[in-house]
C-alpha cells in the first residue's frame, strides 16, 4: 500500500500547536498522534511534542519539531479553497491572526510559518485559463490584491 501525505519542518518547534490551531479552525481537521522526543534530539527538550501526525481538511499531514535546521518558506503552500467571499475574510482574518502576514494574490502565512493560498473557488471561474480578454481583466484583477475581493475579480471579468 502506497500512502503519501505532506511532511512539514517546524523550525520554530511549533507543530503541534500548529495542529491544535488548524483543528480548531479548519473543518474536518485533528490532531491524531504525538510522539514526543526522546533525549539525544539535537535542538529538541526530550519529552516535548516531535513528531505530530494531524489532519487538515482530511488530508493527512505530518509535522516536525526539530530544531532550527530547516524553516518553511512560500515554496510550499496549502491551497485552501473556498466558497465566496464570507468564507474568504473568515479563514483569511483566522491565518493572518496572532502573527501571521498578509500576502499578494491571495497568498498569506500563518504565525507558524505556513504558506497558504486564500482561494474562492469563483477565482478558478473568473480567470479560467486566460485565454479571453475577460479571464485575463480578472486575472490583472487579481495580480493587485492582497486577499482576494470577489466582487472586484466579478467587475473586471464584466468589464467595470
Amino acid at each position: 500500500m502506497v500512502d503519501v501525505r505532506t511532511h512539514l519542518w517546524f523550525g520554530n518547534d511549533k507543530a503541534y500547536e500548529a495542529a491544535e490551531f488548524y483543528a480548531a479552525h479548519i473543518p474536518d481537521s485533528s490532531v491524531d498522534a504525538v510522539q514526543v522526543a526522546p533525549e539525544g534530539v539535537p535542538g529538541v527538550e526530550p519529552g516535548a511534542p516531535f513528531v505530530v501526525e494531524f489532519t487538515l481538511a482530511g488530508h493527512r499531514v505530518v509535522g516536525l519539531s526539530a530544531g532550527p535546521a530547516l524553516h518553511l518558506d512560500e515554496a510550499f503552500s496549502f491551497y485552501l479553497r473556498l466558497d465566496g467571499q464570507d468564507e474568504v475574510d473568515h479563514y483569511w482574518e483566522v491565518l493572518t491572526s496572532g502573527g501571521g502576514e498578509p500576502g499578494p494574490c491571495g497568498w498569506c502565512k500563518d504565525r507558524f510559518g505556513v504558506s497558504w493560498q486564500v482561494i474562492p473557488k469563483q477565482l478558478e471561474d473568473l480567470c479560467g485559463d486566460y485565454s479571453t480578454p475577460a479571464n485575463l481583466r480578472a486575472m490583472n484583477a487579481m495580480l493587485q490584491m492582497g486577499k482576494i475581493d470577489v466582487a472586484a475579480l466579478e467587475a473586471a471579468y464584466a468589464g467595470e
